[in-house]
């Protein structure tokens, strides 16, 4: 079977080959065109991705340092705390009637003449 449309010669006229170079000349720009907006968004893609994951692991160590910063708050507000406490037990312990009075208490120090008599400590009847 004949293919059709092969009894035809073509026409070799200038008009012909400079419109079949324009039409190539379209082609291959299109095809540029193609590939740069290809390229341009692949640089795009890539710099959107590597922006996405540093926010993400800035994010992710704000996260931990506001834990952190939270643990070392209360660390440090219960430090304050137990200094307060040992502050006022040695300005107490620097006072005579306080040590007189733990002695007494803890030790049975009497001084001449006083009686020391140990109760036993009750529990509380509710």
């Amino acid at each position: 079977m004949a293919k059709p449309g092969s009894n035809v010669s073509k026409i070799h006229e200038a008009y012909i080959e400079q419109h079949k170079a324009h039409q190539r000349r379209q082609n291959e720009r299109k095809k540029r065109l193609f590939r740069r907006i290809s390229l341009f968004l692949l640089i795009v893609m890539v710099i959107a991705v590597s922006l996405t994951t540093y926010h993400i692991k800035q994010r992710i160590a704000l996260k931990n340092m506001q834990t952190e910063y939270q643990e070392k708050s209360e660390q440090l507000a219960q430090l304050e705390n137990e200094h307060k406490k040992l502050s006022d037990e040695v300005k107490l312990l620097n006072d005579e009637e306080y040590l007189l009075q733990i002695a007494k208490t803890n030790y049975f120090f009497t001084e001449e003449g006083e009686i020391v008599f140990k109760l036993p400590e009750e529990e509380a009847s509710y």
